[in-house]
């Protein structure tokens, strides 16, 4: 009896042994993850096209984080702030992460030591009604008994294969935040978008109502014409039938506006009703130039690029997980306690016991080979997709400086285009009004000019959004360096069980948590 303490002591003292060679990183442990690089691509020296947007030396400087100033609208300022502060599908994706990060304590729990402990007690009676129950035998009733024990478990990690679940857990959740940087450019990218699409209607709804008012005018003029005998009933109509159509078209235009202005709504976290822009008269140009990265670096500079290298990350240690089931799985367990009916304080009353068990793979018909077969398919797949991703970055860059190139060279053609026609239109009514021209050229004089201050404000609405298209090909100030790493993933520490409701934010990605929702209010903005 003098002996069962001590040894309980030496069971206890040898469990924490194994917690402390478990929590450090240098247990011995066979890593069988294949040694991961990421694809080395060869890559063109320079864009293939050009914009005015960007330096005529590319430069390796990146863009602005907060890329919209650029265009010098207070306005567009204050709606993108809004968005990135309560846009529902941000904080979503930014919830994603923090689940991502709790997903990876989950896997390095797994290579920790797993303590648990129970009490039972029991008293037991026996029934006067037991079937079988001899006659004659009298009721017994059992003494109560009460029990308290304790189960350690490990299992070490010899062939790295919770290692590399864990590692992998990591490597997703530096991808989801990679997915929030991405989510947060394209938030960033569609407002800017959909706010200069909502100026753009703005000054064509402004032409519509400056040609309304002239061929109002152009109408009274001609039905007074008409009263003079000088005009015909004909004329008259031809100005009505032009009026009534450009109506026509004001009133799609103001539809139109009231839509991208519910969708800019949608994005802030607001209810459509509670929320309006003011209009503007005219669209102003954006004249400003862009830090081009150089295609060799394009790679660092883009969210989706990183989240997809990640991927790739994953699937190599799953190769490594799959490799690891060839090999023998070693688990300790040790388990102890106390039982007595009467009292707990009786160390002759203790029970102890402890083993292992080696799980050693002999025959499974085939299953371990195709599940490392699948694992090395899968990484090769997330191979493919990666270099997919570069492509299609590739792609983005260049059509975003073709087109802004392009577009540039055409508003200044239109505009030179909507002069011509002005002053065709003046000098056709001129002669109308002495009664050298007929309606017919008028009218003509006029719908040229129409179309081509249209076309002049939706080539200028294009050249924008392009613009924004091709400050988020290059990535919109992101950059690989940005991303948590691999150390700062942890979401708590390991006896941590405070302070527990979010963890703390890193690579500038938080979450609202408690009982303060600042965001139900659809009716206001979160920031003032």
């Amino acid at each position: 009896m003098t002996d069962t303490w001590p040894t309980w002591l030496r069971r206890s003292g040898f469990l924490l042994v194994i917690f402390n060679l478990s929590a450090c990183s240098w247990f011995p442990a066979v890593d069988l993850a294949p040694k991961y690089e990421p694809p080395k691509y060869v890559v063109p020296d320079s864009w293939h096209g050009s914009s005015p947007f960007v330096k005529v030396n590319p430069s390796d400087n990146q863009l602005r984080p907060d890329w919209w100033k650029l265009y010098g609208d207070p306005v567009l300022d204050r709606l993108i702030e809004e968005a990135i502060a309560a846009n529902p599908d941000l904080q979503a994706a930014a919830e994603r992460f923090v689940q991502a990060r709790d997903e990876m304590m989950k896997a390095r729990s797994q290579y920790l030591p797993r303590l648990g402990t129970g009490f039972e007690a029991s008293h037991n009676r026996q029934s006067d009604h037991r079937l079988f129950r001899p006659e004659g035998e009298g009721v017994h009733t059992q003494e109560g008994t009460l029990l308290l024990g304790g189960l350690a478990a490990w299992e070490p990690d010899f062939w790295s294969r919770l290692r590399n679940a864990t590692r992998a857990e990591i490597y997703r959740a530096e991808e989801r935040a990679a997915d929030w940087a991405l989510a947060r450019l394209s938030l960033q990218a569609e407002i800017a978008s959909n706010y200069f699409m909502v100026r753009g209607l703005d000054a064509q709804e402004a032409i519509y109502t400056q040609s309304i008012e002239l061929y109002r005018d152009t109408l009274k003029l001609t039905k007074s014409q008409y009263t003079g005998k000088i005009a015909s009933a004909l004329d008259v109509a031809r100005i009505e039938s032009l009026l009534f159509s450009t109506e026509t078209k004001l009133a799609q235009i103001q539809g139109q506006r009231q839509v991208g202005e519910q969708a800019i709504a949608i994005l802030l976290n607001r209810a459509p009703g509670s929320f309006t822009l003011e209009p503007v008269q005219e669209l102003r140009a954006a004249t400003f130039t862009i830090p081009a990265t150089l295609p060799a670096t394009l790679l660092e500079r883009r969210p989706d690029v990183a989240g997809s290298e990640r991927r790739m990350a994953q699937a190599n240690r799953s190769v490594g997980i799959a490799r690891s089931a060839f090999f023998p799985n070693v688990s300790f367990r040790i388990n102890g306690g106390l039982e007595d009916g009467v009292s707990l304080l009786k160390l002759v009353n203790s029970f102890w016991s402890y083993g292992s068990t080696l799980d050693l793979p002999v025959f499974q018909g085939g299953y371990r080979r195709a599940q490392l077969q699948q694992a090395w398919s899968a990484y090769r797949e997330t191979e493919d997709l990666y270099r997919s991703t570069v492509l299609n970055a590739f792609r983005e860059v260049e059509n975003g400086l073709s087109l802004t190139n392009r577009l540039t060279v055409a508003a200044e053609r239109q505009g030179a285009s909507v002069g011509a026609n002005q002053k065709v239109q003046q000098l056709t009514l001129e002669l109308y009004r002495g009664g050298l021209a007929n309606s017919l050229e008028v009218i003509f004089a006029q719908v040229n000019t129409l179309l081509a201050r249209i076309d002049l404000v939706l080539i200028k609405t294009d050249l924008l959004r392009s613009s924004v298209a091709l400050v988020r090909a290059f990535g919109g100030g992101f950059d690989r360096n940005q991303l948590p790493s691999d150390d700062q993933i942890q979401p708590f520490n390991t006896f941590q069980f405070t302070d527990l409701d979010k963890p703390k934010p890193v690579g500038g990605i938080d979450v609202n948590a408690g009982e303060s929702k600042p965001n139900n209010d659809l009716t206001k903005p979160l920031v003032p």
